[in-house]
């Protein structure tokens, strides 16, 4: 029985005073019989944070206490920000702002109860911007609801009295102190650099550290196999199936049986193929075009039905629930569904049947859709094409030159299809025509969308390859370039066709949304661009934020400015409620088209074949048992938002791991490489860089300028040198090194080439002439002294990584919040430019003691 209805309707009353649950009771005329269900509700909501208690066990709404409840994000500082939780089918409220002081004994990521600070008592506390701006309500924690984490992964050290452990996030400012390793029970015993994984015990008191039991050891610390498992702690994640999932799995068939085709439309004498990038494993949707007698033309978007063999109320439903996604980690994937039917049964692989949900778009000669139909379908893919492959068909005429592009490597892709030199010249060209029809279509789409107020938000893609050791190896940028948005118009279409029917029809779904971005963030954003040159006017109008846009990249700094744009818009999620995308600039917009790799999509096909399909048949398995109401779908919403927020901070965890690894190495070569970058930002102590192949960021510290005394000019637009007067100044592009990698802060720093160049020509001077290492001092000394810095005993730890967000491998067009990533979890990972290792911040209040107990 359901008594929160009840319960909110005297709460929110003008007259009501805090009273215990025994007189809620009584007041809501409870039967006796079951008070004690009541009291398991007023628990469960109390968890949840839609209900407080206060003193004497009074309950009450949290604004009516000046209380709000939610989640708290740290940042590297130690200040933090609240995101207040949302009553059911209620967009969240604004985020409000932790100082530092006022965290409590709070982490990152636990649901807290924080009271709210008024503006007009902030004047009490001295002055200092938080991180959302100095006017920003605050909140201050008072009490822990549930902690995000009671494991931690970390580094395991030493100092002169305690052992300690250093979390792997750098967002949870504090270290663990653990008991010496000695006494472990494990075997074999922890040693100082392993990775270890800590279970928390309580924490309660803000100036001692929290303490921990080492439970687990996962290898040395930087390895690639105690990194990628440290992740999988950290996340939660788990590469294995349950055996009742395995087991449900192993039951399913090879291959299509015959009567499974019943009663779908049959397309496997259409011409349809899929296009994909050379790594990917599975395979989830396929295109087709048909001319039509009018001039205009059919375009089918096909994709894997997954809800066929993943039916409600079974094992295997219950964990890709809980899963809710898939994780794309640097070299692996960690699936939400198991690679029988993510790889197997349900892609969509060159030259067998599958069974497909399909959208059938009925676009004009002109280019404009006329019609849309749905169908249950079943079609044979004639080809499997790479991006590169598309390409070539959309731009090269000579079919000698098609044929001579490469085939897919065997061990990094789920299927390579046939090698296109084995291709007659007639499959040739209907595949050409097919693509060149799909991209005359698709540029007419992207066009049209753009000028109706969608926001190009495309960041430049890097992809990290390891080698045979698991190592990071090397980093290409990856174009997003036509046959890349001819794939996205298409499947952003059939997106929207779907969102449009359910809407239209008022059948509850789970939506994709976007909310409009808060005015004050645009306030900023646009008085920071004046800092740069460039004039944003009024933001709140989408007009110019498209004209900001178009300024930026034309701008020298546009990937920074860009990223800054990013975050400046809130970031999308999952709802039952149509509240519509911005940055796609769309009203109806929901998730279809990846049912292997989202949940939200599979839910989004049962709720399809129960409406739309045209027959009106339920889902396999399904009966009446799974309709999905809006009671329903809200807090599975909720949770598909969390899971993948968890799946991206975790892929952007694996990307930083792999790229500080990439320039360790390079660190270490006696002839290291060297980069070109652009450098983007001015400051005192240097100048902050992006790599233009590999996007990196990271700071050419002032130091390393080793010809001259520089400083910064009166503008901040460059560093001047007081002898030479040579600038370097943003915007401009300059040849570098990498110089010195912080695995613990999380940093790179790298210096000119041309002055690291003139070092290593002193110094083999120096040892030529025999006098030793050229920076002089006795080399013992020398090594000692770095062996000390490399050690635990260290007088404070500094930060690192940047908070960069952005689109991570997208594919159907959701600028906002990773709507298509990719991996062939091959030893490949496609990463956005906005999550690139960098130089950050300093970590303010870490002690090597580790804040040592006051107890006398």
């Amino acid at each position: 029985m359901h008594y929160l209805p009840q319960l909110l309707g005297l709460l929110k009353r003008r007259d009501y005073v805090p009273l215990p649950a025994e007189r809620l009771a009584e007041k809501l005329d409870i039967a006796a019989g079951e008070r004690e269900d009541f009291r398991a509700e007023i628990e469960r909501h109390l968890k949840q944070g839609t209900l407080v208690r206060l003193k004497k066990n009074r309950l009450c709404l949290p604004r009516d206490a000046d209380l709000v409840t939610g989640r708290v994000r740290f940042r590297q500082s130690g200040a933090a920000i609240l995101l207040p939780d949302a009553a059911p089918d209620e967009k969240p409220p604004a985020p409000l702002q932790v100082r530092a002081e006022d965290t409590w004994v709070a982490m990152h990521g636990d649901h807290v109860v924080c009271r709210i600070i008024p503006k007009r008592k902030l004047e009490r506390y001295r002055r200092r911007k938080g991180p959302l701006g100095d006017d920003a309500e605050s909140a201050r924690v008072i009490r822990i609801l549930e902690r995000k984490r009671t494991v931690l992964a970390g580094t395991l050290k030493r100092s002169k009295m305690f052992h300690f452990v250093i979390p792997d996030d750098p967002r949870i400012i504090q270290d663990i102190l653990v008991p010496e390793p000695e006494k472990s029970r494990l075997s074999p015993k922890p040693k100082i650099d392993d990775k270890v994984v800590v279970k928390l015990f309580d924490w309660e008191q803000r100036h001692l550290n929290p303490e921990g039991e080492i439970i687990e050891v996962l290898g040395k610390t930087h390895t690639p196999g105690a990194e990628y498992h440290a992740i999988l702690r950290q996340y939660d994640l788990d590469p294995e199936f349950p055996a009742e999932v395995v087991e449900e799995v192993a039951e399913l068939p090879a291959r299509v049986p015959k009567s499974d085709l019943k009663g779908r439309v049959d397309l496997r004498r259409t011409h349809v193929f899929t296009i994909d990038p050379q790594d990917a494993k599975d395979f989830d949707d396929a295109l087709s075009i048909e001319p039509l007698e009018d001039g205009g033309h059919r375009v089918g978007v096909h994709i894997a039905d997954v809800s066929a063999y993943v039916s409600p109320g079974t094992a295997l439903d219950a964990e890709a629930r809980e899963r809710g996604n898939s994780t794309y980690l640097v070299g692996t994937v960690i699936p939400m569904l198991p690679h029988a039917l993510s790889n197997g049964l349900c892609s969509l692989v060159e030259g067998e049947d599958r069974l497909t949900k399909s959208v059938f778009i009925h676009f004009t000669k002109n280019g404009k859709i006329e019609k849309t139909e749905f169908a249950d379908s079943v079609i044979r893919s004639a080809k499997r094409l790479t991006y590169e492959q598309a390409y070539a068909l959309m731009k090269e005429n000579d079919f000698a030159k098609i044929r001579a592009l490469p085939t897919p490597p065997k061990h990094q892709t789920g299927a390579t299809g046939r090698p296109l030199g084995s291709l007659s010249n007639e499959e040739l060209g209907k595949l050409q025509t097919a693509i060149r029809g799909l991209w005359d279509i698709g540029s007419r789409l992207r066009k049209r969308r753009m000028r109706s107020g969608s926001l190009d938000l495309d960041m430049p893609e890097t992809k990290i390859y390891v080698d045979e050791q698991g190592y990071a190896d090397r980093i290409v940028l990856v174009e997003h370039d036509e046959s890349h948005q001819l794939v996205e118009e298409f499947m952003l279409a059939a997106n929207e066709a779907v969102a449009k029917a359910l809407n239209h029809r008022r059948i509850p779904a789970i939506h994709r949304v976007h909310d409009k971005p808060e005015t004050e963030k645009l306030e900023d954003l646009s008085t920071y661009m004046k800092t740069v040159g460039i004039d944003a006017g009024d933001l709140t109008t989408k007009k110019n934020i498209l004209s900001l846009l178009a300024k930026i990249r034309k701008h020298p700094q546009a990937h920074m400015l860009r990223i800054q744009l990013l975050r400046s818009l809130k970031q999308a999620g999952y709802r039952a409620s149509p509240d519509g995308h911005y940055g796609l600039g769309k009203q109806h917009y929901t998730h279809f088209t990846s049912p292997i790799r989202r949940y939200s999509d599979l839910v989004v096909h049962r709720i399809f074949a129960r409406n739309l399909s045209g027959d009106g048949r339920k889902e396999k398995g399904g009966g009446d048992n799974e309709r999905y109401t809006l009671a329903k779908l809200s807090p599975l919403a909720q949770h598909l938002s969390l899971t993948e927020q968890n799946s991206t901070e975790a892929e952007r965890e694996s990307n930083k791991v792999k790229l500080l690894e990439f320039f360790e190495r390079e660190a270490a070569k006696e002839k290291k490489s060297v980069f070109d970058a652009v450098i983007l930002e001015i400051k005192n102590h240097g100048m902050f860089v992006e790599l233009t192949e590999s996007l990196a960021y990271g700071l050419v510290h002032a130091s390393t300028l080793t010809d001259d005394l520089y400083q910064v000019t009166d503008d901040n637009a460059a560093f001047r040198g007081r002898r030479t007067r040579k600038t370097y100044g943003a915007g401009e592009t300059v040849q570098v090194v990498v110089h010195r990698v912080d695995r613990f802060k999380r940093q790179v720093d790298f210096a000119l080439a041309e002055f690291e160049r003139s070092a290593a020509e002193k110094a083999a001077k120096a040892e030529a002439k025999g006098k030793g290492p050229a920076t002089g001092g006795h080399p013992k000394k020398s090594a000692e002294n770095k062996a000390r810095k490399a050690s635990g005993d260290r007088k404070g730890r500094s930060g690192g990584q940047r908070g960069r967000s952005g689109n991570h491998g997208k594919k159907s067009g959701d600028p906002i919040g990773n709507d298509r990533a990719r991996n062939a979890g091959d030893g490949s990972q496609k990463v956005s430019g906005a999550q690139k290792a960098s130089g950050g911040g300093r970590r303010k209040g870490r002690s090597s003691g580790r804040q040592r107990k006051r107890s006398g």
